[in-house]
C-alpha cells in the first residue's frame, strides 16, 4: 500500500497528479479501499488510469461523485466529459477522459471485479 501527502496546487495538472488530486477527494469523503489502476501498457484500455474506490451507501456513492466532479470544476477547472450512475448510487463513473473514476457500492464492486478484469494493469492500493 501506498501512502500520499495531501497535496494542494492550482497549477495546471498532469495525469499523476490528477490522480493523486482525485484520490484526496475520495478520501476527504470517507471512501473505502482505494486503487488506481494504471492501463496505459494496456492497448485495449480506453483510458490511462481506472481509479477505484467503495461506499457503505447510495448516498455516500452519490456524495463523493458530487463533491469530486464539483471540486475538480472548481479548483482546477477540470470538467468530466461525462458522468453516470448518480440516479442510482450504486455505481457511479466519472470520466475526466486520462482518467476514470469508479465509485461502488461494495456489494457492486465485488460483482463486478474490475481489478480482476484488468489484471494486466499495475495496482496501487492506498493507505491515507
Amino acid at each position: 500500500m501506498e501512502t500520499i501527502k495531501k497535496k494542494k496546487t492550482t497549477e495546471k495538472l498532469n495525469k499523476l497528479d490528477l490522480t493523486e488530486v482525485i484520490i484526496n477527494l475520495i478520501d476527504d469523503k470517507k471512501g473505502g479501499n482505494i486503487v488506481c489502476m494504471d492501463l496505459r501498457k494496456i492497448p485495449e484500455a480506453i483510458t490511462d488510469y481506472f481509479i477505484i474506490c467503495d461506499c457503505e451507501s447510495t448516498t455516500q456513492t452519490r456524495a463523493i461523485t458530487d463533491y469530486v466532479e464539483y471540486e475538480m470544476a472548481k479548483k482546477y477547472g477540470i470538467k468530466a466529459f461525462h458522468v453516470e450512475g448518480r440516479s442510482f448510487g450504486e455505481w457511479c463513473l466519472i470520466d475526466f477522459g486520462d482518467v476514470v473514476v469508479h465509485i461502488f457500492q461494495k456489494e457492486r464492486r465485488a460483482f463486478y471485479r474490475l481489478e480482476e478484469l484488468w489484471h494486466d494493469a499495475v495496482i496501487k492500493e492506498y493507505k491515507i
